[in-house]
């Protein structure tokens, strides 16, 4: 049986994992049009018709006495075949991440877009910096926010409050992962505001 904190860990885990069976799904595809095309050649070489491409014995006759065009593209397909090894393996074995985070609550399993973290950080750092809202651009990434503030032509402003006050609105949610903010202050303001 299951305790409830394990099943919210694991609820958590795959609200904010992102799941492998779209990849998994478009390889499953390839994999059936191949052997389908490979089917169709077959039998096609063994009713006597003429192949779609290549029937199968020409192509075994290929491989074994290969052409010297053939022997040119044996290296750029090794390398493309290797990439594309190499890029199915990393999606096998590294964590898809959604753009989400959790909030540390010992009751309850909380999920937060981080759409949501951006708004309320772009609000927090609005009103400290004393901009319209519009002028401050938030992007929150797994384990960082960059804050990008455009101020008001004729006013200074002062990097340690408005990091302060970005630090205190993370604080305050207490994310897992925590995100550390950059702050950014544009070097020309913008007119009225």
């Amino acid at each position: 049986m299951t305790t409830p904190a394990t099943r919210d860990r694991r609820v958590l885990r795959r609200e904010t994992h992102s799941p492998r069976s779209g990849f998994a799904i478009g390889i499953a595809l390839l994999l059936i049009v191949a052997s389908l095309y490979l089917a169709t050649e077959v039998v096609l070489q063994l009713i006597g018709r003429d192949p779609v491409l290549l029937s199968p014995t020409e192509a075994v006759h290929a491989a074994a006495a290969p052409s010297e065009v053939l022997r040119r593209l044996a290296i750029p397909t090794g390398i493309g075949v290797a990439l594309l090894g190499l890029v199915l393996l990393l999606a096998a074995l590294l964590p898809g991440h959604r753009m989400r985070h959790t909030l540390s609550t010992a009751r309850l399993a909380v999920v937060i877009d981080d759409e949501v973290i951006a708004s309320a950080l772009a609000r927090t750092t609005a009103i400290a910096a004393g901009v319209a809202p519009d002028a401050v651009r938030v992007t929150v990434g797994r384990r960082s926010a960059s804050i990008h503030v455009t101020p008001t032509s004729g006013i200074q402003l002062h990097r340690a409050r408005l990091s302060e006050a970005a630090v205190a609105a993370l604080d305050q949610i207490a994310l897992r992962p925590s995100i550390h903010p950059r702050l950014f202050i544009a070097a020309a303001g913008r007119v009225g505001a």
